[in-house]
């Protein structure tokens, strides 16, 4: 069967009232999840993993899904209207958003982020549409050693690439590896990291991890920080959309370049945050008009968006035919697929093609319905945004105790949780970043699995993971990736010398 007609196929099986219900009921919780503080796409993703439960794959996933775009749009409201970025992808939008706000062009600015938006997931999940079923045929082959040589990967690139020190980030990946080590080994059938603790015999709680890192560390942050919100007014009208809509062709090349980017840094494991930042230095390098940038630029606006979103949906590409998430929201995503049943790889296209390409056209009609939405609800979302944040914390507390208890009705877990928030609360004080950790918590036991079944096909040999060419490109390309900043660094001084060593004395 065809990508297309696998398409049709999936739109057949989600074109139903329950499934359109769910759709804008996830992108009404996403944008409530992305404008306020304290919450982000992560955490509310994982708040309402335990509701999923009951449902369908199909059901769940589309609802989650849906969450997630509603946030990443969320995210841009309170950046031009609050100037306070929602989602830390939505930092560049603040840029030239607010600007445009304080000039009176809030409308014009928040249509021109919304509908950028779209046509950047719309990129994404073309890229998913096509080439996700050759990537998962081509990983059929993979053995052990291929599988660790992919994680190897993930793990280096977000080393390498990442904008934090790389020790931190082996710091905090070095955390999630400890988490996804508690409990049985399945290899040996020892307990391992327990303490005594039955509650532990199953080990650490995913969705427990993820609320406690993300909702109350931010909760403690933004208690700290004082937050108090000052925003612009907004209003969107039919005049204000069509207007913006006439103008928005002329910066096809900066939507185009914006897009690709987003692409590739979803793909890999950099993000929606480095894409966002990327595509807005290059927009702003390329610009007949840099001057402009900071002071109000509807470009500066666009292109962030653009790869924010591109970003977010490409990342759901490497998590679905590897199982390796692109960013922390995949990751999450990749963690409820595993409660549910479902294994992220390549059998998945063979085993749940229902699912899978419901999920994908579930992606098309749902960020048209998110951006049918976020347009209708801009004023109401703005004005919650002003209830006052000490009566906003508590009910965020609430949300995540009960989310936290649910998952297996433990009180053991609710303390859990308070410990991974002051841990989350640590990590953001101190700089040291979070996705690692959770990239680490998932796909740390699949990563230890797939080494020491290696280790027992070669009698301990590392030589397996160079026993062919792809196993060993890949495993290269590893350890290029996690001396890049070495690299780089060497680079850098060469450049610096060579000039020095031009000029000679007279």
């Amino acid at each position: 069967m065809s990508e297309f007609d696998s398409l049709m196929h999936g739109m057949g099986l989600i074109l139903s009232f329950h499934h359109i219900a769910l759709m804008v009921i996830g992108v009404l919780l996403g944008i409530l999840v992305g404008v306020l503080p304290g919450l982000g796409a992560p955490n509310g993703v994982a708040l309402l993993l335990p509701l999923t439960f009951t449902m369908s794959p199909t059901s769940a996933i589309i609802l989650l899904s849906c969450m997630y775009w509603g946030a990443l749009f969320g995210g841009s409201i309170t950046s031009i209207l609050f100037n306070i970025p929602g989602e830390p992808s939505s930092v560049a939008t603040t840029f030239d958003g607010y600007p445009l706000a304080r000039q009176g062009r809030a409308g014009e600015a928040l249509t021109a982020a919304f509908t950028s938006a779209l046509l950047g997931a719309l990129v994404g999940v073309l890229l998913l549409t096509f080439l996700s079923s050759r990537i998962a045929a081509f990983a059929m082959e993979f053995s052990s050693p291929e599988f660790f040589a992919v994680y190897l990967l993930a793990f280096c690139t977000f080393i390498g690439m990442s904008k934090n020190p790389p020790l931190k980030t082996v710091a905090a990946m070095m955390i999630g590896f400890a988490m996804a080590a508690v409990g049985m080994d399945t290899v040996s059938g020892n307990l391992r990291l327990t303490f005594d603790q039955p509650a532990l015999l199953s080990g650490i709680s995913f969705e427990v991890a993820v609320i406690g890192l993300f909702g109350i560390g931010e909760i403690l942050c933004t208690v700290e920080e004082g937050l108090v919100f000052r925003g612009e007014q907004a209003r969107i009208t039919l005049r204000t959309v069509l207007g913006t809509w006439k103008q928005l062709p002329r910066y096809w090349l900066t939507w185009l370049r914006s897009a690709l980017v987003g692409c590739w840094m979803g793909v890999t494991p950099g993000g929606p945050t480095a894409a966002s930042f990327m595509s807005y230095s290059l927009a702003r390098r390329f610009s007949k008009n840099r001057e402009g940038f900071g002071k109000g630029e509807l470009e500066g606006v666009i292109a962030p968006e653009t790869a924010d979103h591109s970003a977010g949906t490409s990342a759901l590409l490497p998590m679905l035919t590897l199982g390796i998430p692109g960013s922390a929201t995949a990751a999450v995503m990749l963690g409820g697929l595993m409660i549910w049943g479902l294994h992220p790889g390549p059998t998945l296209f063979a085993e749940q093609h229902d699912f899978v390409w419901s999920l994908i056209a579930s992606m098309y009609l749902g960020n048209v319905v998110s951006l049918i939405v976020v347009l209708a609800t801009v004023p109401l979302f703005a004005a919650i945004l002003r209830i006052p944040f000490c009566i906003i914390a508590p009910i965020i507390f609430t949300v995540c105790v009960i989310g936290a208890y649910s998952v297996h009705n433990s009180l053991f877990d609710v303390w859990l949780m308070l410990g991974f928030g002051v841990l989350g609360y640590a990590f953001k004080k101190l700089g040291y970043p979070i996705a690692p950790l959770v990239l680490a918590a998932v796909l740390g036991d699949k990563a230890e699995d797939a080494f020491r079944q290696s280790m027992l096909f070669s009698d301990g040999q590392l030589g397996i993971f160079w026993s062919n060419p792809l196993v060993g490109s890949l495993t290269t390309a590893a350890l290029l990736m996690l001396c890049w900043p070495l690299l780089a660094r060497g680079l850098q001084a060469l450049r610096q010398y060579a000039p020095r060593a031009k000029v000679r004395p007279s």
